[in-house]
């Protein structure tokens, strides 16, 4: 790894694919950043990119990434924040706009919040979720502060409060000035730990078919069985595609009070990998009145065989739970 070199907020800015159009909020969740993966095994897989392949399997079609796109389906978002400075506080300030130019003010609320930020660090080492406030004028807004210089991409998950819309994942880059130092994304892994507590990850990421990711989290060697509920679940994952960051929408299995999810060790997930590659993951989970965030990092393998095509897929989210 080469000495820092001094980037300037132009200098971040190659990064920046799409330019304008970012993200803010209130009420900061949990942080991962810097981390060092605890002893892991390697995983089998092709691709450290993110570029796309074929499924392999014409009857199970991959789902479209999303956050790839600063608009879709006629909203934008505009990115006011346009760089900040790596180590300093500032507020992070974005609009959801329609086709008509004006900012939306009406949001369906998902997993307890009208729209879920997060931030991530190009090469995934440094991972934010953020619940930012909403002004009348649609205005939303939070303070961040990001420890090191370099690409970052912003991502608003939200739902528009409108007959038909659907959940959508909207992303823009921003710059961070700075001290930049580049760093690998982290090994594959298995096992992390966090905080004092250690979670396992179970189940594969496959291309184009839906698959169970079951997390188990245990604490000094015990299995914890008396998770929070968090964002209208016992955990919450994020997917991101290395490479381009492609943003996968991940359905938690159950609910708390549902009469049939427990709360821990175990929280499951279904996701659908949309190509092969590497992706890093993001669980959140709610204990003793805070949040830990856990990361690993997964490769998606090769085509879906036909075996594995015929197999019952895991049920998705009940009602409550869009994306």
């Amino acid at each position: 790894m080469h000495a820092g070199l001094r980037i300037t907020a132009f200098a971040a800015a190659l990064a920046a694919t799409f330019g304008t159009a970012y993200g803010v909020g209130q009420g900061v969740g949990p942080v991962t950043e810097d981390e060092t993966p605890a002893p892991h095994e390697a995983h089998t897989g092709d691709s450290e990119s993110g570029h796309s392949e074929s499924p392999g399997h014409s009857g199970h079609e991959s789902p479209p990434a999303g956050g790839l796109q600063i608009s879709e389906n006629g909203y934008t978002l505009d990115l006011q924040t346009l760089r900040l400075t790596a180590g300093r506080t500032a507020d992070l300030r974005f609009a959801i706009r329609g086709e008509d130019g004006r900012a939306v003010t009406a949001f369906r609320r998902e997993h307890d919040k009208e729209l879920h930020l997060i931030v991530a660090s190009r090469d995934l080492n440094t991972y934010r979720h953020l619940h930012p406030t909403r002004a009348a004028d649609g205005t939303w807004s939070i303070p961040v502060s990001l420890p090191r210089a370099g690409g970052y991409r912003v991502f608003a998950d939200f739902t528009p409060e409108k007959k038909g819309a659907e959940n959508l994942t909207l992303g823009a880059d921003l710059a961070v000035s700075g001290t930049y130092a580049p760093q690998n994304l982290p090994a594959p892994n298995t096992t992390a730990a966090t905080e004092g507590y250690e979670v396992k990850l179970g189940g594969a990421l496959r291309p184009g078919a839906a698959r169970e990711l079951k997390l188990t989290v245990s604490r000094g060697g015990r299995p914890v069985t008396d998770l929070q509920p968090y964002l209208g679940a016992y955990g919450h994952l994020v997917a991101l595609r290395s490479g381009d960051l492609a943003y996968l929408h991940v359905h938690p299995g159950g609910e708390p009070g549902d009469g049939s999810t427990e709360p821990g060790p175990d929280i499951s997930f279904t996701a659908t990998a949309p190509s092969s590659g590497t992706y890093r993951l993001f669980l959140d989970f709610k204990h003793e009145g805070k949040v830990h965030t856990a990361a690993f990092t997964v490769r998606a393998g090769g085509a879906v065989t036909e075996e594995e095509a015929s197999e019952e897929a895991p049920h998705e989210s009940s009602a409550g739970h869009g994306h």
